[in-house]
């Protein structure tokens, strides 16, 4: 089962509380970005694109805790950067567990098999490992030989010592529907409990921009991919069935940003995990004072060619939810991979994109100038 009965269970709960009340807008998971420096430069990654000052920021574990209480979203996703460089990381998740939150900690298994001794194994935390394909997939979008190798160690040590363990899968416009689906195969023989699989994130600042994916290479990649495994049934993934059926170009469906609200060292990230434009200091200011309705695909020139679950997962859970006769039929006769598609959302009304990165770092780094005594200048 790829999403355990008591998280679904739970967040459907959730859900339906949300919708009761009338809330318009929710959060379903928080992407908690404690740091951002890496110890991995992979081509495809625009998060450690940052001056030193800002790589060697960290979020305190009240800071945390306090971004996890104030959004109060079932599920958190700890992401970096690399979240296993922070001192105080098993600090943060036992605090998350706990509240009785979602914990999936995002790591690309260097520090892994280092670090393991000191989590404790729990219904409430998953080791979210990064394995972007087979061995020679996975180490060539990382740049680096032998990552995948130390990945799959990590994974068989945290399966051996009682956790729960998912892999998250990047896919970029180079990748082969056969190959991925041997991968998927191969995924299943390690033990590993779910699959979340993503089309490749179009951060703007990314060293290699030429392989992210557009809304059309998307729909036919994931169709030729599912096909190879009975439209998904082979497989289990930590993802809605409806989801899934979205990046086979099956459903029409509008971003819910807010669904995966971030908070990273800069605040509460504007408008979504992977466009930085905008900081709100409270995650209440995050949800009542953004525009919205300024961003998504349609509505904005860099949200063109998105499907990334950080938009979209939220909006496909929401919609399984209103609907969970369409969402059981999904997951019973597999992701439909023939046919025609939904329609597209149209480009035409779309505002041009603004580059705002690097006035968010000027900022940041007055700020931390004028928070540094003379004396360590």
């Amino acid at each position: 089962m790829g999403i355990p009965l008591l998280q679904k269970a739970r967040i459907g709960a959730y859900i339906m509380r949300q919708q009761i009340a009338g809330r318009r807008r929710y959060p379903l998971v928080l992407m908690l970005e404690p740091l951002f420096r890496c110890n991995l430069a992979c081509a495809g990654c625009g998060k450690i694109d940052y001056p030193k000052e800002i790589l060697d920021r960290r979020l305190s574990v009240a800071e945390c805790l306090e971004a996890v209480d104030e959004c109060n979203a079932p599920v958190v996703s700890i992401a970096g950067g690399e979240p296993l460089l922070h001192k105080e990381i098993v600090d943060i998740a036992e605090g998350i567990v706990a509240r009785k939150k979602f914990v999936y900690l995002c790591t690309n298994a260097l520090l892994m098999k280092k670090r393991l001794a000191k989590f404790a194994p729990s219904p409430y935390f998953v080791w979210s490992v990064h394995l972007d394909g087979d061995r020679g997939m996975h180490d060539h979008s990382v740049c680096e030989e032998g990552v995948y190798d130390r990945a799959v160690a990590a994974i068989h040590d945290a399966k051996s010592r009682g956790f729960r363990v998912n892999i998250n899968c990047t896919l970029f416009n180079d990748a082969k529907p056969e190959r991925v689906a041997a991968f998927f195969d191969e995924v299943a023989t390690l033990g590993v409990d779910a699959i979340t699989v993503s089309p490749g994130y179009a951060y703007e600042r990314a060293p290699d921009q030429e392989h992210f994916l557009t809304r059309t290479t998307t729909k036919q990649l994931f169709r030729d991919i599912l096909r190879r495994g009975r439209g998904g049934r082979a497989w289990s993934f930590s993802q809605s069935s409806l989801f899934l059926d979205f990046l086979a170009g099956n459903q029409e469906y509008h971003c819910t940003p807010w669904g995966n609200p971030t908070r990273n060292v800069f605040g509460w990230q504007r408008p979504c995990y992977l466009l930085g434009e905008g900081y709100a200091k409270s995650f209440r200011a995050l949800m009542e004072e953004t525009d919205w309705d300024a961003y998504g695909t349609g509505n904005y020139e860099k949200c063109a060619n998105c499907m990334v679950h950080s938009g979209y997962e939220a909006t496909a859970v929401n919609d399984a939810v209103r609907h969970p006769l369409k969402a059981f039929a999904v997951s019973v006769r597999g992701v439909r991979t023939e046919g025609p598609m939904a329609p597209e959302i149209p480009l035409g009304g779309q505002r041009p994109a603004q580059y705002v990165f690097s006035q968010h770092v000027a900022v940041e780094r007055a700020k931390i100038a004028a928070e540094t005594p003379a004396s360590a200048s």
